[in-house]
């Protein structure tokens, strides 16, 4: 690839391989900039090498200028430390809250830190200009040398030859000297000297002149054997000029040997860095990782905002309020992601679209949101029905469906990989039925279900076998007929389930006291139900570091440690976790999990974080 003097780096090779296949093509050259930690814990960056053909002056004037549009976040400080004795040198100090390589991608793609140089390999052949490949360039080149090389070897053969024919004649000359002497002295003038050596030695008319002109030093002994030595070398020039006339491959030779000295001459340490990596910045790469708090109400209202905006409060609080809905409008989805996490919207049709976390729209604490039927291809009368966070889809992992009539299904995640943007059949369903819960599960996981009757059945997942996408499933719980399937989860070992009735009373109870059963049964029961505490209205698989968020049906939420629920039998009634008005009731369930890293997501509820920790929530 090509070296430019200013150095940077060319980020990927397909420019160059499509500027040296056809001609013509676009090459992303990169600056040179360093992420440095400085003693204080702060970042800076550091840019040691720009583009070529970019200015100095110019680039930190737009840094300026879009960090005074707010169209780069991030940057406290701009100062130019340039000098002849250090180099180029432009510090960027990054703000203490502000992810410094957010900020160095921005100003990639913002400014000239990035730019593009455009190569047209264009060039006269037989007088035509012509665009020409790296082949067919070297092809021309080399012919071009080769005419150049016989061209000149001509034109040196001739000018040796000529000046061989010269001394000849001085040699002849020499070996008759007192005869030539004697008829230059007898002669009246120029011409009849010249007619008579002419016709006496057999000499050309040049040969003659150059006699004539000789001086009088050139007929000592040393001048006679330099005559003598430079003919000889000539005689050698001629034979070698004519050898390379006669052979194409010691004119290629000559080639490569002129080129070798050209290198020898020139050969300085390449500058500009190649690189593989992709040339095309992603929107992503634009966009800091961060948690987020993620809200669908069961409108279809979607939104996020950052986990800080919540402060954590101790059991039995009363929350505070988190969402402004319409009337008979309530959260029905609330889960913790990541911004680069990729969002599986699950309808009530059996269908799954996806979005990554960023697309979501930010909005204030207070909120609605933006109808979800703005952001997907959502059909008459299609609802989201779950959700889950997943940052990869491998394929050693499966995703488990459950539906209200307790029909469940296990589908390989990375059969969701690739996605249409009208979305993918996600699971069949029969009529009345509707998707309730979608999991992650891996091999060799218990699953859980729960009904509203407060009863719950866990049987191990290879009871279900692997189906496509587009399948029904087969029976993982039978409910009674005036309940329904209320939730599903996977039960991993050392966890407690944590249920919660529509008033606010819940409980948590050890995993090892639910009896693994086939699928398909009633289960046993999980809580004593009682009419004052309402029916079950949500289930979680929870760990003793764990903190749930519980949402309301009128938007309030309440987040508190799991250790702070006590933690019951089977067949207790549990405690006031949230206190609930007389006209609300629990909707949905989160979890935000800290101290310790989890392995996905859980849909419908919260994503299992890839965070060591999460911070304390603050108003």
């Amino acid at each position: 690839g090509p070296d430019f003097p200013t150095g940077g780096i060319i980020m990927g090779r397909s420019g160059i391989r499509a500027a040296y296949a056809t001609g013509r093509g676009k090459i992303t050259l990169r600056g040179r900039a360093e992420i440095i930690e400085k003693k204080n814990g702060r970042y800076e960056i550091l840019i040691s090498e720009i583009p070529y053909m970019v200015n100095k002056t110019r680039l930190i004037e737009s840094i300026a200028d879009l960090v005074k549009d707010k169209r780069i976040e991030g940057i406290s400080d701009l100062n130019d430390e340039s000098s002849s004795r250090t180099g180029m040198k432009i510090v960027i100090e990054i703000k203490k809250d502000a992810n410094p390589q957010v900020v160095l991608n921005q100003l990639y793609r913002f400014t000239q830190l990035q730019d593009t140089v455009g190569v047209i390999m264009l060039a006269l052949v037989d007088g035509v200009p012509r665009v020409l490949s790296l082949k067919e360039t070297l092809h021309y080149y080399i012919a071009h040398q080769e005419d150049v090389i016989v061209r000149r070897t001509r034109y040196e053969l001739s000018k040796a030859e000529e000046r061989a024919h010269i001394l000849e004649g001085y040699v002849v000359a020499l070996d008759h000297i007192d005869e030539v002497i004697s008829i230059i002295r007898s002669s009246q003038t120029d011409k009849e000297a010249a007619a008579r050596l002419t016709e006496r030695f057999g000499l050309t008319d040049k040969q003659t002149t150059a006699i004539l002109e000789m001086r009088l030093r050139r007929l000592t002994g040393l001048e006679r054997e330099k005559i003598q030595s430079e003919l000889e070398e000539l005689r050698e020039k001629i034979a070698y000029y004519n050898r390379v006339l006669s052979d194409p491959q010691l004119v290629r030779d000559i080639i490569k040997e002129e080129l070798q000295e050209i290198k020898k001459k020139f050969d300085t340490p390449r500058r500009t860095q190649l690189s593989d990596a992709a040339k095309d910045l992603d929107v992503e790469d634009l966009i800091a990782e961060e948690s987020m708090v993620v809200t669908v109400t069961k409108a279809g209202y979607v939104k996020r905002l950052p986990v800080a905006t919540y402060r954590q409060q101790k059991r039995g609080g009363k929350g505070m309020q988190a969402v402004n809905l319409k009337d008979n409008d309530y959260v029905e989805h609330l889960f913790v992601a990541s911004t680069h996490s990729f969002m599986l919207f699950f309808s009530t049709k059996g269908k799954v679209y996806r979005l990554k976390g960023y697309e979501l729209p930010e909005a204030s604490r207070h909120a609605r949101g933006t109808a979800i039927v703005n952001l997907l291809p959502l059909e008459k009368g299609e609802t989201i029905s779950a959700v889950i966070a997943t940052k990869d889809f491998p394929t050693d992992e499966y995703l488990m469906f459950a539906t209200e009539h307790g029909m469940v299904k296990k589908t390989s995640m990375e059969q969701y990989d690739r996605m249409r943007r009208d979305g993918l059949i996600a699971i069949n369903l029969k009529d009345g039925d509707r998707l309730i819960s979608v999991r992650r599960v891996a091999q060799g996981e218990n699953v859980i279900m729960a009904s509203s009757a407060g009863k719950a059945i866990m049987w191990p997942e290879d009871e279900v076998r692997a189906m496509g996408r587009g399948t029904m499933g087969v029976r993982g719980m039978n409910a009674p007929a005036d309940a329904k399937v209320l939730g599903m989860e996977i039960a991993r070992p050392e966890t407690d389930l944590f249920v919660i009735t529509e008033k606010g009373y819940g409980k948590r109870t050890l995993i090892s006291e639910y009896p693994s059963h086939h699928r398909g049964g009633q289960g046993v029961f999980t809580i004593t139900m009682t009419e004052k505490k309402g029916l079950l209205a949500a289930m979680k698989i929870v760990g003793a570091d764990d903190e749930i968020m519980i949402m309301s049906e009128e938007g309030v939420v309440v987040r508190t440690p799991v250790e702070g629920i006590s933690e019951l039998g089977r067949s207790t009634q549990g405690v006031r976790v949230m206190n609930v008005a007389e006209d609300d009731r629990v909707t949905a369930v989160a979890i935000a999990a800290h101290g310790k890293k989890k392995r996905g997501a859980n849909a419908d509820g919260a994503e299992e974080l890839d965070e060591s920790s999460i911070d304390e929530m603050e108003e």
